[in-house]
């Protein structure tokens, strides 16, 4: 309890209650309820109080501050913060900026704190940030959020204000939840969910200040860091930032890292040694540490053998020469390289080919065209030798600056042709995993074949639905990186098929940005393919997207560019779909008679290319324009037969889709009860398969059954439940649930 270390420390400096006040300016009263624990949680300015008071300093102050243990909020909050760095050293300027930054915080209680930290590449941005994090994490009982923005890796893909908003708003609305379709509705939907909540953002790696604005919560209370080799001069400007540039090490701190590193008595051995490393690596935190780690592997070499090495000068790392004293890191990274066996040094300079953030062990065994076996033997030697970093168990990534000395490695020594066919081997990879697992999320799906993995691709066997989703959620970033890869080294097949093995996926999950961003890369690549198959494809799937997102101009131009291409092909199936999609559309916009007329030339056309899902969908689609156009007893017949052709398809989704068409049509009927069961068994399947958006649909249309059937209790609970989906998602209006709630009130 708080209350009892107050009293401890005022008794271990003989103070009286009377005497405490009267150095605090607080009040005995105030004073006595801190002791008996009425006040549980008192404000910053009184615990600054009390520590000034005590005479705290240094790492005493700090855990004073930070509270007693337990004092970290809610259980289930978000805590994102990565593991900090061993060693760290040093930073006591910026750390004393940080501190004073956050008390001036708590003196400002209706504003937000925005803090940048910036510096040259490898200055120990983030490692500052993250220590500095940690310290202060209790400070912040709502939780903290992280992500890496990867503003300056040059082989990846920045991440897009959408999916870090929609990873945010994932972390802390709960299971199941997803965010809105568009990126203003995303920060609103972010900033709702911060309201009135203390938490702790930590943006690492932005590019520029339009990549970070939207992660800015309005909240009062929060503290958002943000770090960059940008200066985020507008972040400064216009929006208030304290900024806090990040310079290199001071020698003395370079020591105490080396030391911290190494052991005090190793490096007091050989000062002359320690003296040329320190001024060798120019206080560059990265290249100092990968000095230390050479130097901790080889723990049987004189220190004076490293510092022969770092004298003689070969040059720098091109990309990275900002114009200051920096290390030569290709010196410094050649001794972990020297020491790395043929085969493992071959997929270290390969790893400059993968396209990041990270990579698992079947992805490095297909880069090197190896066996699993063999890529975790040789990841787990880049581990030790710290050029690679396992920070997740069983997934790899390294600093940029690693991976440009492997890019200048492998221009160096392996051949354009060795290099592209790594790339070909790594993109089988990603597209045969990610075709199998989307065909486990929905199996019936139209998609387009299609050719088997070359040699030297690693495989994965995944086992059912739940694997394929967890393969996903790991992947989906490097599988965008990867999609980007395709594109520029000119493979567009594959850049086309995993556009569209990963949709099912983005569009559950509610990465709406990324969903359409994707689709539009594959349109583009089936153009350069000049594959009207593929372009068929690629419009009708951007169709399906748009209408979802409300975007009925853009859809009908890729629907008739999707028609016209399938026409030419003499493709049944492939126009079936687009008269489907062109009758969904047609229903959107309330012209249930062309809504009519698609559905039925859908079902014509996909009896006659034998399709029995693609019938089935139709025959639904037919039954529910009959039901909105009042013809109740067509609706049910046609809608009879779908789910009759859809259960023996053991196809979850259209059965769930036909329930509740079924559902509508009986209710219309005034078959209040009959209504009730199709819609139960509409909301049971609809939660089976994850669709939280159709499951709230669902759940609506239940409520209305039992209201109709006399049950209005079951309905107020229906409802109910309904109305938490929607106010979750944010996808929907949740007007008309509230209203039918209120009709009961």
């Amino acid at each position: 309890m708080f209350g009892e270390v107050v009293r401890g420390h005022r008794r271990r400096g003989g103070l009286t209650q009377e005497e405490l006040a009267a150095r605090t300016g607080l009040s005995v009263r105030h004073i006595r309820d801190l002791e008996s624990g009425r006040v549980a949680r008192p404000r910053p300015a009184t615990m600054r109080l009390l520590a000034d008071a005590f005479a705290l300093v240094g790492p005493e102050r700090d855990r004073f501050l930070a509270g007693p243990p337990g004092s970290t909020g809610a259980d289930g909050a978000p805590a994102q913060l990565p593991a900090a760095a061993f060693g760290f050293v040093g930073r006591a300027d910026a750390l004393a900026r940080l501190d004073e930054i956050l008390t001036l915080a708590a003196d400002q209680p209706t504003a937000m704190t925005l803090v940048t930290v910036s510096g040259t590449a490898g200055v120990g941005k983030t490692a500052l940030a993250v220590h500095w994090a940690h310290r202060v994490a209790r400070r912040f009982p709502d939780g903290q959020l992280y992500v890496n923005l990867r503003g300056f890796d040059p082989g990846g893909t920045p991440v897009s204000p959408s999916t870090a908003l929609a990873g945010f708003v994932n972390a802390m609305a709960g299971p199941g939840d997803r965010p809105p379709t568009t990126l203003d509705e995303q920060v609103a939907r972010f900033r709702s969910l911060l309201g009135r909540r203390r938490m702790l953002i930590v943006l690492d790696n932005a590019a520029n200040a339009g990549q970070v604005r939207p992660l800015m919560p309005g909240a009062p209370g929060c503290l958002v860091l943000v770090t960059s080799r940008d200066q985020l001069a507008g972040l400064v400007s216009v929006d208030g930032a304290h900024p806090i540039t990040l310079d290199v090490l001071s020698p003395a701190e370079s020591h105490e890292l080396l030391a911290r590193r190494l052991g005090v008595h190793r490096v007091a051995a050989e000062p002359a040694a320690a003296d040329t490393i320190v001024g060798a690596s120019a206080g560059l935190p990265l290249a100092l540490s990968v000095v230390a780690a050479r130097a901790a592997i080889q723990n049987r070499f004189p220190l004076a053998d490293l510092a022969a090495d770092l004298s003689p000068a070969i040059g720098r790392l091109d990309a990275f020469d900002g114009g200051e004293a920096v290390t030569d890191l290709r010196r410094v990274m050649s001794w972990s390289y020297r020491l790395l066996d043929a085969s493992t040094a071959r997929l270290f300079r390969l790893l400059s080919v993968h396209p990041g953030p990270d990579l698992a062990v079947p992805a490095a065994a297909s880069l090197a065209g190896g066996t699993p076996a063999q890529a975790r033997r040789q990841l787990a030697g880049l581990a030790r030798a710290h050029l690679l970093t396992e920070h997740r168990p069983g997934r790899y990534t390294c600093h940029d600056l690693l991976r440009a000395y492997a890019t200048e490695l492998a221009s160096a020594r392996d051949s354009e042709a060795d290099r592209q066919a790594a790339r070909s081997r790594l993109l089988d990879h990603y597209l045969s995993v990610a075709y199998a697992a989307d065909e486990l999320l929905y199996p019936q799906r139209d998609r387009l074949p299609v050719d088997p993995p070359g040699p030297g691709v690693a495989p994965i066997a995944l086992a059912d639905r739940g694997r394929a989703v967890g393969w996903f959620t790991d992947e989906y970033p490097v599988l965008l990186s990867a999609l980007r890869l395709a594109v520029d080294h000119g493979f567009d097949r594959h850049a086309c098929h995993l556009a569209w093995t990963i949709t099912t996926y983005l569009n559950r999950c509610g990465y709406w940005q990324d969903w359409t961003d994707s689709l539009r890369t594959a349109l583009a690549a089936a153009g350069r393919l000049a594959d009207p198959r593929a372009e068929a494809y690629a419009h009708g799937t951007l169709a399906f997207a748009d209408i979802s997102l409300d975007r009925y101009a853009d859809a009908r131009h890729h629907l008739e560019a999707a028609a016209d291409r399938y026409r030419h092909l003499g493709d049944l199936a492939g126009q079936a779909r687009v008269e489907l999609n062109l009758g969904w559309l047609c229903d959107r916009n309330s012209q249930h008679r062309q809504a009519l007329r698609h559905a039925r030339e859908a079902l014509r056309l996909h009896a006659a290319a034998g399709h029995v899902n693609g019938r089935a969908f139709a025959l639904n689609a037919v039954g529910w324009s009959c039901a909105q156009l009042g013809d109740q007893q067509a609706a049910i017949g046609a809608c009879e037969q779908a789910l009759e052709l859809f259960t023996s398809a053991d196809n979850l989704l259209g059965q769930a889709v036909t329930w509740g068409s079924l559902g509508h049509a009986h209710l219309r009927l005034g078959a209040s009860s009959r209504a009730v069961a199709c819609y139960e068994n509409a909301v049971r399947l609809r939660h089976e398969i994850g669709d939280r958006r159709l499951e709230a649909d669902a759940l609506a249309s239940l409520g209305d059954a039992h209201l109709a059937s006399g049950d209005p209790a079951s309905a107020r609970l229906t409802w109910q439940r309904a109305l938490d989906i929607l106010g979750s998602l944010r996808e929907a209006d949740p007007n008309p649930v509230e209203a039918r709630l209120a009709t009961l009130r």
